[in-house]
């Protein structure tokens, strides 16, 4: 009877055995390869993309709607991002010799949770990458984006419903990076947070004015956010006056043709007037005190919002609403942009070695606009690996020697107008090229212009002596800046004076 039950338990035990061995494998045969799951995120992605891109050929009013479409597009750009860095992590053997910890996106303020960048420097092939405890953090990684894009693209039926009820604007049928140049880029909620501030009403005998402090670094965006909210429809027919001033320009009240820039006017309105309010450096507390003061007794048309733009975070204390904060765009959005100026109207995937690349040089331009442009129209006018990668090896050179001798990013340098290197391609020469200012002229004036780009210099296709001015680069969207830096090639020798305590460290 024992030998009875004793096979009985160990027939059941086999059984069970076996029976839990063939479910994990049809659990291991049945889950989604990386491969699938990435031919998923690409459908996903192309759907919401279409859905986005119509969005923005029409007039959307509706609040709710826009905070989906901005939902969509944050999910679009981190969507993409995570597409890149696997495909860089499967398709670049480089990318795993390369040391994170040196890596570019360590360097920089690109990245502060470097979480998917430190697994797209990590891995080359799909084995390795699923076998290491990286690979399982970038695939938790790509399931988890991928899952919450499949739900967002399950909600968006109702949202296309509805945006066929909007009136389509007129749009012309440009490229992928003509697009994006043409237009503001990133910043569709800060667009919408102060239109509904200045399209707000005002309270019954409100006695103080509406007064909205936009703040930023320099070159952040905070002119051209402005001027695009100025001239959206429903701004310009709320107000019949809209003008730009700065300190000078208010001292009696009068906001008339010789006082500021009017961008609109309604002569046939004796409505409301927006006053937008540069301030380019420092402004004492008591001198902004006095131009709200005057505002409020303007004789020539009945002011009732205002808006200031400042790089101090102090002006934020004289705002009748919250201060907005206009910060760097996110990772995400700013790889797409980039991505896109680089590539133009290739498709990335096409080419994964250059995406692998560009991915490494986004992480060396500190979420600039003006470099992403620089850069990424240097590129797409040369699509070779080769010069590619000539570029990154300048870029990450002259990143890490300023991080040494200063502390800082160059770009942020550039932007405090403090002197700064420039990379050249030239591997050997006897010259430096120095940066000391980036000022910005009104590009209707072009023929008092540089005719030498920065580019050209960087490349050895234009070699100035001495101290010269280049065209660093012309933004085709309002305000219509172009930025020059004035320049100057000095001998090897006469370089920058390194301070003492930062010897040590360049040695080492």
């Amino acid at each position: 009877m024992e030998s009875l039950v004793s096979a009985v338990i160990s027939d059941l035990i086999s059984r069970s055995i076996s029976f839990a061995i063939d479910k994990c494998r049809r659990r291991q045969r049945d889950a989604p390869t990386i491969e699938d799951n990435l031919q998923r995120m690409r459908r996903v992605l192309l759907r919401i993309r279409i859905t986005v891109e119509e969005a923005e050929r029409r007039l959307v009013t509706n609040r709710a709607m826009l905070r989906q479409l901005q939902l969509m597009r944050e999910g679009l750009y981190r969507g993409y991002y995570v597409l890149s860095a696997c495909n860089a992590a499967q398709d670049d053997p480089e990318v795993s010799r390369h040391d994170h910890r040196r890596s570019s996106f360590a360097l920089s303020q690109f990245n502060p949770a470097k979480r998917v960048c430190t697994l797209s420097s990590m891995a080359s092939a799909k084995m390795s990458l699923l076998a290491s405890g990286i690979g399982r953090e970038l695939e938790a990684e790509l399931q988890e984006v991928l899952a919450g894009l499949e739900r967002m693209a399950s909600d968006m039926k109702e949202l296309v419903v509805f945006l066929s009820s909007y009136p389509p604007l007129s749009r012309e049928p440009y490229s992928g990076h003509l697009w994006l140049q043409n237009r503001m880029f990133g910043r569709e909620a800060e667009q919408e947070r102060i239109i509904s501030f200045l399209l707000e009403p005002e309270p019954p005998g409100a006695r103080n004015l509406g007064v909205l402090p936009v703040i930023g670094r320099a070159r952040v965006g905070k002119s051209t956010l402005v001027e695009h909210v100025c001239f959206d429809e429903r701004v310009r027919k709320h107000f019949s006056l809209i003008v730009f001033v700065d300190v000078g320009d208010i001292d009696d009240g009068h906001l008339g043709s010789n006082k500021g820039i009017i961008k609109h006017r309604d002569l046939d309105s004796a409505g409301k007037s927006l006053v937008v309010i540069e301030l380019d450096g420092h402004v004492d507390e008591s001198t902004l005190r006095r131009m709200l003061s005057t505002l409020r007794g303007a004789r020539t048309a009945h002011v009732s919002k205002i808006l200031v733009t400042s790089r101090s975070e102090k002006i934020a204390s004289f705002g009748t609403a919250q201060a907005l904060q206009l910060k760097p765009l996110p990772r995400e959005a700013f790889w797409y942009f980039f991505k896109t100026i680089a590539f133009g109207s290739t498709d990335a995937e096409d080419h994964p070695e250059l995406a692998s690349v560009c991915m490494e040089l986004a992480g060396q331009l500190n979420r600039s606009f003006i470099a992403a442009n620089l850069i990424g129209s240097l590129l797409r006018a040369n699509p070779c690996s080769q010069f590619w990668r000539k570029v990154l090896t300048r870029l990450k050179d002259f990143t890490r020697m300023h991080l040494v001798l200063s502390g800082e990013h160059p770009f942020d340098l550039v932007a405090k107008d403090r002197p700064a290197y420039l990379w050249r391609l030239a591997s050997k020469t006897s010259t430096t090229l120095i940066v000391y200012n980036c000022y910005q002229a009104c590009s209707a004036r072009e023929h008092d212009l540089p005719k030498i780009t920065i580019n050209e210099v960087q490349i050895g296709s234009a070699s100035p002596r001495g101290k010269f001015e280049v065209l660093a680069w012309r933004s085709h969207i309002p305000p219509c800046y172009s930025y020059v830096l004035s320049c100057e090639v000095r001998a090897s020798s006469s370089s920058f004076h390194i301070p003492a305590r930062n010897k040590q460290i360049r040695q080492q």
